[in-house]
């Protein structure tokens, strides 16, 4: 990259002991601050809103001017400010890595991987300024085979090769993840713009070109859905990270990049092409976090732009940020024909049986969900279910009930793509365009008066009920015109407790104890452990046999261990509350049949 200032922002970073865990840090600032420089990490990760206080990992810093060594004072837990000096200015810190999540830091003999919240201080005054980061490759010929996989342009380095990378200023830089080791790569293009998809892990027999087909199909079918005209995406080149391991899950999205946390056994086999539950959840996983480009990384709220990571920044939006991304992330399967439509509504079936079992969405609004994001979502305790509703799940049936009602009132001339598209060329792409790094963001008012102007319908009614209120969407109602029926199928519902279990050994732990049901009311808690019923023995795995045996009505007496005290209780078994609906195509009539396909197409 021509024309760099010379009094860029400097990193090195090297993973200096892998069985420790640690990363080495340099930073370097020509021209501090006179009177005296102010450093600070983020306390946060845009897309994970949870305070996270990435500086507690930090285990020993440094300072040095001119060779000699510069005092440094801690002002609070993230931030730290040097004694005045004439020269530049040398940090040198330690960060232990040791998250295997796609939110912070890891590192050990296998790979490395790192977010710039979790590991860059950020230099206050200089935050516009370029940032060059120099990735080093580990010391020792057992890392003579690893390579880099980051979205960040490269400045004097090779493509997937260790050396120096740069980024317009410190937003960009701790929007570029970068993993390092020896992983699987391929490539593929979507309307015209490179894509590269890496799997860190062992996975035997791995069928890339499958994976690389699917997802060009996900990827084209996004970029031609908010540019139909132009097919232009908002990136250069995109990056899809991922982690295969023995069991997980888990993405977060960035400007020209996702890191991603899968199962290996989800990810496609050669030779074999059927269309596991695995592979359907990666692809969903994968859709969901490139759709994030365009919602949430370049439209936003208004309270996102720009981020403030040291402290929670509020919406009570995220029912569209994420809700809405919910919804399109399977929609997209479907259009790209990466999915049929029964494997479509069967996702569906199963977020809407999902919203359905927790009695917190009759006490919480997604408004209120998104609004408390920092405090509830991403501190779920035992009781979430009675307490909480997703803005992800809910959220994402209110995409459809909103797309349904659309097309319905406006007899498919309008939909909610348009809204979306309208949301992405008012907020998002001129910013775009200009090299902004962040727009102006959309807020709650222009969210609504969006809506109504562009579908033409008035929608207060809907965000007052469902959006606002906590009230059930009539998807029923809402799916007819389409051909689709909404069936209830828990006339036939065997006797239950009204629990969520979990195995723990041979033991049955409880998980969560739904509200007003059995368990309950019988008295048992979450955590407790289910030890008998009427005197048989309980195991992980025959509860729901030995609960078949009775009636809806039936008294049983039930032992359990709450801590190492031996506890009993009588409960009054109730049919089973769990919500059973699932979705079916109807032959007829053609009328509806149309609207279907113009809404799968």
């Amino acid at each position: 990259m021509k024309g760099m200032a010379k009094k860029a922002i400097r990193y090195s970073i090297i993973p200096k002991d892998a069985a420790a865990h640690l990363f080495e840090v340099t930073l370097t600032v020509e021209s501090p601050n006179p009177d005296g420089q102010v450093f600070i990490l983020p306390a946060w990760i845009p897309g994970s809103y949870m305070i996270r206080e990435f500086s507690r990992n930090i285990v020993q810093i440094r300072a040095e001017s001119g060779g000699k060594k510069i005092a440094l004072k801690k002002l609070d837990k993230h931030a730290w400010q040097a004694a005045r000096c004439d020269e530049a200015l040398v940090l040198r810190y330690e960060i232990y890595a040791w998250d295997l999540s796609v939110r912070t830091a890891h590192l050990d003999q296998t790979h490395g991987f790192f977010n710039g919240t979790s590991v860059f201080l950020r230099v206050t005054g200089s935050e516009d300024r370029q940032h060059v980061i120099d990735i080093r490759r580990p010391e020792g010929d057992a890392y003579k085979a690893w390579r880099v996989a980051t979205s960040m342009p490269e400045l004097n380095a090779r493509r997937y090769g260790f050396g120096t990378y740069v980024a317009a200023d410190y937003d960009e830089l701790i929007d570029h993840p970068v993993e390092m080791g020896s992983f699987a790569l391929a490539n593929f293009d979507a309307c015209g713009v490179p894509h590269d998809i890496v799997i860190t892990g062992q996975v035997p027999n791995l069928d890339m070109t499958r994976l690389t087909t699917d997802l060009k199909k996900i990827c084209e079918r996004q970029i031609t859905f908010f540019e139909p005209k132009t097919k232009r995406a908002p990136m250069q080149r995109y990056v899809f990270m991922t982690l295969a391991v023995g069991d997980g899950y888990g993405g977060l999205e960035h400007r020209a990049s996702t890191a991603l946390i899968c199962a290996r056994a989800d990810l496609p086999v050669k030779g074999r092409q059927e269309m596991t539950d695995g592979y359907r959840t990666f692809l969903g996983l994968c859709s969901h976090e490139y759709f994030h480009t365009w919602s949430v990384k370049r439209i936003k709220p208004e309270i996102f732009a720009p981020y403030d990571l040291q402290t929670e920044n509020y919406t009570s939006l995220l029912w569209l940020f994420e809700g809405f991304t919910s919804y399109y992330d399977d929609l997209m399967l479907v259009r790209s024909g990466v999915i049929d439509t029964d494997a479509y509504l069967k996702l569906v079936e199963k977020t809407i049986n999902g919203v359905l079992r927790g009695r917190g969405r009759e006490k919480q609004s997604v408004a209120e969900s998104s609004f408390d994001a920092w405090g509830k979502y991403y501190r779920q305790d035992e009781n979430a279910p009675n307490a909480i509703v997703s803005y992800y799940t809910k959220g994402s049936l209110i995409g459809l009930a909103l797309d349904l009602t659309i097309r319905a009132e406006t007899k498919g001339k309008k939909s909610l793509d348009d809204v979306m598209r309208m949301l992405w060329q008012r907020y998002g792409r001129d910013f775009y365009l200009k090299g902004a790094s962040s727009g102006q963001g959309v807020s709650e008012f222009e969210v609504e008066e969006l809506f109504d102007s562009v579908s033409g319908l008035k929608l207060k009614s809907f965000f007052d009920r469902y959006i606002r209120g906590t009230g059930d969407l009539p998807l029923a109602k809402l799916l007819t015109p389409f051909g689709i029926a909404l069936e209830d199928n828990r006339k036939d519902a065997k006797p239950a407790l009204g629990v969520r279990v979990a195995r723990d050994g041979n033991d049955c732990k409880l998980l969560n104890v739904y509200e007003a049901e059995p368990a309950q009311r019988a008295g048992l808690s979450a955590g407790d452990v289910l030890v008998a019923v009427n005197g048989l023995r309980v195991t992980a795995t025959n509860l729901e046999t030995l609960l078949a045996r009775y009636r809806v009505g039936d008294r049983v007496t039930l032992h359990a261990f709450r801590r190492d005290e031996l506890m009993s209780f009588v409960a009054t078994l109730k049919a089973d509350a769990a919500p059973k609906n699932s979705l079916a195509v109807q032959a007829k009539p053609v009328a509806a049949t149309r609207m279907r396909t113009a809404w799968l197409r």
